[in-house]
């Protein structure tokens, strides 16, 4: 069993930063592929990012260019930089552990274990 916990949410102004940050226990960290998602009200949870097994990471468009993803097995956290924010980034923000991919690691139907979430407020 995983548990994750997310940290580093808040309000920010258009344009301005902010750094997530997402901590595991419980699992043999490095094995996981980890994701960010994010919901805003009355939509669906979305993909944001990824970080495969072989180190290489996939962002969806819309944050391309402005939210950076790594990770530190050391410390079992991963962390999302998230620069030049808009309101349109507004959400709750989770990270997401997935042990096997079936069809897409796009797809929060397939991660396994999931944090609790974090408020990401972007003000115009």
């Amino acid at each position: 069993q995983v548990q994750l916990v997310e940290s580093g949410g808040g309000l920010v102004q258009t344009g301005g930063s902010l750094r997530l940050s997402c901590a595991a226990s419980g699992g043999t960290f490095s094995t996981y592929i980890m994701g960010w998602f994010r919901q805003a009200p009355g939509k669906e949870r979305e993909f944001v990012a990824a970080i495969l097994r072989s180190g290489s990471y996939t962002y969806a468009d819309p944050v391309k260019g402005r939210f950076t993803f790594s990770r530190d097995n050391t410390k079992n956290t991963v962390y999302l930089q998230m620069n030049s924010l808009k309101p349109e980034d507004t959400a709750v923000y989770y990270c997401a552990a997935l042990l096997r991919v079936r069809s897409s690691f796009k797809n929060p139907g397939e991660y396994d274990y999931w944090g609790q979430g974090t408020q990401v407020t972007v003000s115009s």
